[in-house]
């Protein structure tokens, strides 16, 4: 078999059988070794199943095979094995091990297929098929002809840690606390740490984490909160919620964050708050804006800029309080929904913790009017573990940015198309990779048929959304804002994001542009 240039759109999980991991083991070469060896060239992932590891480990102690840890190095990740699928193996089924290694397999999320050298192989799950290196490969191209580039691919980081996953997931189970367990407080030490603030206090959601800096705040009726047209509708939905009228400015066109200039020029006696929204991985301009606010406190969103950096200064650390999103798609994204408040004010941090716990200092007494916003402890035992490669995963975001704006230039796209623009002072997390460009819709539509994903962050600004209709803007009141809804078009991007995927994403574009 011709052996093809793998595709870039194929996710592919191999589970590998007690057979082909001897082979794979074996200190004399042989084919199942070549075929590995080709076949770590393409996006595939391997496993081996926990289910034969007793069988395996009592084989491995004869000299002619290299111990597990040999795979183990090579990126060959384990499989638990569930109690529930030992239940559920058909009682005439004609092989225990063989059933209960399919229904394994079936829990890992894309494409998975099990690598054996039994031709009798008999799976127990309809959507596992097995077979030897040849049926790999045919499978393989049918995956690459129908693939699709995911806009964020959760599965694959997923993936990555899935083994550390489990087991923070079970400790939880044990200790059963799931409410505010130790977790969550590990998880607020680190991100407080990570961030370089006194204080995280944990919520249930990044819109959340908003309300309770708007109330920690005493944000109130009447009170005017400025923030930009340009946005996410969850800032200015919570200022709005508690009775405060949101003043909308517009935005610097090249980087989509809030204009301080705008600011400026919006400030009234009754601004009590500046509610600045980080845009697409990268800060607002935070020195400007404290110029422009003087004794008016600066709320910082970095619901998509969590990692990125200002000034050196790492976002979340650079107003008075400052939320973040941990919304599965966010640079640092959780199982559900999930959000924090940092703060270096002590007091700050005591109303953000009252707020989220109706208002309570201890069990039943209620100083204040609060909320029930808590951090699951499951949610917080993932995020211990993203924290862990998040670095990591910032650096790959980043590189695949870069990726992207060179493709885009070495085909001479960039004086057609905007690419994103960093501020000197900043560094971005790329929580998108979001281009402008004239004809957005039917460019979407070729690059849909192409089964690319992309999306419009946003595609009508906040002064003309219904909801808002009260505040009397009009078409023309933000032109940046209004100009970049209508040409705004984000890319998939992931840490997880192959180059030839760009390639091909970068090539149809290029091909949608110029119909």
């Amino acid at each position: 078999m011709i052996f093809r240039k793998w595709g870039a759109l194929m996710n592919l999980n191999i589970v590998l059988d007690r057979a082909v991991v001897l082979d794979l083991l074996s200190i004399t070469p042989n084919d199942t070794q070549h075929c590995f060896n080709r076949l770590q060239k393409s996006p595939i992932r391997f496993w081996i199943p926990c289910a034969i590891l007793a069988v395996l480990d009592a084989q491995l102690v004869d000299s002619r095979y290299k111990a597990l840890q040999f795979l183990l190095d090579e990126g060959v990740q384990l499989l638990s094995s569930l109690a529930a699928h030992w239940l559920q193996i058909p009682a005439q089924h004609p092989n225990k091990i063989q059933a209960l290694i399919s229904l394994d397999a079936a829990i890992l999320p894309e494409n998975t297929m099990i690598w054996t050298q039994d031709e009798d192989f008999a799976s127990a799950h309809p959507q596992i098929e097995a077979g030897d290196h040849e049926f790999i490969y045919s499978m393989m191209a049918e995956y690459e002809s129908g693939g699709a580039s995911h806009l964020v691919d959760l599965a694959k980081a997923q993936l990555q840690i899935r083994a550390n996953l489990e087991q923070r997931i079970f400790r939880v189970l044990k200790h059963g606390q799931y409410i505010l367990g130790e977790e969550v407080r590990v998880l607020e030490n680190q991100l407080a740490v990570y961030v370089g603030v006194k204080h995280c206090v944990s919520v249930a959601n990044g819109t959340d984490a908003l309300l309770c800096a708007l109330l920690a705040l005493r944000i109130k009726a009447g009170d005017e909160v400025i923030t930009p047209a340009f946005s996410f509708i969850a800032a200015a939905e919570m200022i709005a919620l508690i009775g405060a009228t949101p003043v909308f400015v517009d935005i610097d066109p090249n980087t989509y964050n809030v204009d301080p200039q705008a600011v400026a020029a919006a400030m009234t006696p009754r601004t009590k708050a500046i509610l600045a929204v980080n845009l697409y991985g990268q800060c607002a301009d935070y020195y400007q804006l404290q110029a422009v606010a003087g004794d008016v406190p600066i709320i910082e969103d970095a619901a998509q800029s969590f990692g990125a950096t200002y000034h050196d200064k790492t976002s979340c650390s650079l107003a008075q309080i400052s939320c973040t999103s941990f919304f599965p798609s966010k640079p640092l994204g959780c199982y559900g929904d999930g959000g924090a408040c940092f703060t270096n004010d002590d007091a700050l941090a005591n109303s953000l913790r009252q707020l989220r716990a109706h208002g309570q200092t201890q069990r039943y007494q209620h100083l204040i009017l609060g909320m029930n916003s808590r951090l699951d402890t499951l949610q917080a035992a993932i995020l211990l573990e993203k924290l862990a490669v998040f670095p990591k995963e910032i650096l790959a975001r980043q590189q695949a940015a870069k990726i992207y704006t060179e493709l885009f230039r070495a085909k001479a796209l960039d004086s057609s198309i905007r690419l994103p623009y960093i501020a000197p002072e900043n560094t971005s997390v790329y929580a998108q990779y979001t281009i402008a460009l004239e004809n957005r819709e039917a460019v979407q539509r070729r690059l849909q048929q192409a089964n690319i994903a992309t999306t419009v962050h946003y595609p009508v600004p906040l002064h003309l959304q219904p909801a808002f209709a009260y505040l009397s803007y009009t078409v023309g009141s933000f032109p940046h804002s209004e100009h970049a809804a209508q040409q705004v078009l984000s890319l998939p991007m992931h840490p997880y994001l192959r180059e030839a995927t760009q390639l091909q994403i970068v090539t149809t574009l290029k091909n949608a542009v110029s119909v």
